[in-house]
């Protein structure tokens, strides 16, 4: 699926940059071969002008008051000029009649009178003799003294422009002005040549590029999509352990219940299986509320209002309602506020030393479930220690000194600990220690702990929300150091 994915983003990523490639490649084709030709129109309209300032214009003898063009006198000194130039020269009649060619034989192509430019086509096979063509929609002809009669030979192409030549309303002749038309052909095969090899690469490396990039943007939908399909596998199996006892129990509650009914007397366990149908719904009610909690976190729908949370007090309640559980197992559990330095004396920053800006609720879960972890994992006998510190630090950006303070909270215990190789997962969801891996003596309370898994990746997600950092250090059977560092004011 993700390899089929991504060979439709490469392709999509090649074809769009194809399309646009070829539109640029044409644009540049276009614009340079309509320069080329404006280039030769020009030169040929210049060539046109140059000679007419040259024209030796003489009266007619056989008429009154004509004037006529002195062909010899004008044209002598424009042969070798005109083919150093590959420029043709031809003057006709007024009547249309050919009186002078820098063309070895003439054309013979009728006349257009054209400032603009025509490309004419010439035909030079003798088979195609009555063939007639140009751009533009010119018919052209050609006699059969241009013909060669052994071999054919390509068609001749040129670039014309055929100038009226009259003084007021009497026209003198006509002057045509011809230009190769392969000094246009030829850079422009050549330009396409470039095109092609250059589109080609181009598009080539695109090819290449957008399989890469497509591989890199498809390894965190790869990531996602299996940390979806975990994700799954674990809540059902989480889910179906806990439905599975309740239908159990509830199905044997029912039986026996029958019986008593119909016997007239009700088993002294029935109670205790209700209990355990009570107990189990309690489990699986927390487990659903706190994949509620970490699917609101991740799609970011959650909307807690922050507000400035004493967190001294917030541990102190904590911490009382977690002594009933210590008690019962045998631990200790302390609690310990480090004072602010001396020198500070401003009443209302010791007011609220401890104060960060959060969510009620929500850092009172994030440290029940810390400490609740410490004491289920810590044998009778053990201690946990809570600690609170405020720290002050220093920042210089640009040139001016910023303060942060943060609050720094460790929970220490005594319990089994954790391998070393466990510690990069352990925010994993539904990731637990394999209790087969500690080689430490389990007590009866250790043993019965049925954690979800969750506790630690909800704690991650609470710390993350107060842009805060967590972290855990511990020594297989000797404890755990769980810090958390909590900005005192939430920075956005």
């Amino acid at each position: 699926m993700f390899q089929a994915t991504r060979r439709r983003l490469a392709l999509w990523y090649t074809a769009i940059t194809a399309i646009l490639l070829l539109l640029f490649a044409s644009g540049v084709y276009l614009y340079v071969r309509s320069t080329l030709v404006e280039r030769i129109d020009d030169t040929l309209n210049h060539v046109v002008e140059v000679v007419e300032r040259s024209l030796v214009i003489e009266p007619v003898k056989s008429g009154l008051g004509q004037l006529g063009v002195n062909v010899e006198a004008s044209f002598r000194d424009n042969t070798d000029t005109a083919e150093d130039d590959r420029i043709d020269l031809e003057w006709f009649s007024p009547t249309g009649e050919l009186l002078w060619s820098t063309f070895s034989q003439p054309l013979n192509i009728p006349l257009h009178p054209n400032q603009t430019g025509e490309t004419v086509k010439i035909v030079r096979k003798e088979e195609e003799q009555k063939e007639r063509g140009t751009e533009g929609g010119k018919v052209l002809s050609l006699p059969h003294s241009l013909t060669p009669s052994l071999s054919p030979t390509p068609p001749l192409l040129l670039r014309q422009v055929t100038e009226r030549v009259q003084i007021g309303r009497q026209v003198l002749g006509y002057l045509r002005v011809s230009h190769p038309w392969f000094e246009v052909t030829k850079p422009s095969r050549q330009l396409i040549l470039d095109l092609a090899w250059g589109t080609g690469l181009m598009v080539l490396s695109v090819a290449a590029s957008g399989w890469f990039l497509s591989g890199k943007a498809m390894e965190p939908v790869r990531e996602s999509y299996q940390r979806l399909k975990q994700f799954t596998a674990d809540a059902s199996h989480e889910l179906r352990s806990p439905i599975t006892l309740i239908q159990t129990n509830v199905q044997v509650a029912l039986s026996e219940l029958e019986l008593a009914e119909a016997d007239g007397n009700i088993p002294s366990h029935f109670r205790q299986q209700l209990k355990v149908v009570e107990r189990l719904t309690q489990r699986l009610g927390k487990l659903v509320n706190d994949l509620l909690f970490l699917a609101r976190q991740d799609s970011g729908i959650s909307k807690e209002s922050f507000s400035p949370c004493p967190v001294d007090a917030l541990l102190m309640e904590v911490v009382e309602e977690q002594q009933l559980l210590a008690v019962e197992k045998g631990i200790i559990l302390s609690l310990d506020f480090i004072d602010p330095p001396a020198e500070e004396t401003h009443p209302e920053l010791l007011d609220n030393w401890f104060t960060v800006v959060g969510n009620w609720d929500q850092l009172v879960r994030l440290f029940t479930n810390l400490i609740g972890n410490a004491l289920q994992y810590t044998p009778s006998g053990g201690r946990v220690d809570v600690e609170l510190a405020r720290i002050e630090a220093t920042n210089r950006v640009s040139g001016l000194r910023y303060n942060t303070a943060h609050l720094l909270l460790k929970v220490r215990d005594t319990g089994i600990g954790i391998p070393a190789e466990e510690l990069p997962r352990l925010f994993d969801r539904f990731y637990r220690v394999d209790p087969a891996r500690t080689h430490t003596v389990q007590t009866k309370a250790t043993q019965s702990a049925t954690g979800s898994g969750l506790g630690l990746a909800i704690a991650l997600a609470i710390v993350e929300k107060h842009h805060g950092q967590i972290q855990v250090e511990s020594t297989q059977g000797i404890g755990s150091t769980v810090t958390v560092t909590l900005p005192v004011t939430l920075e956005s």
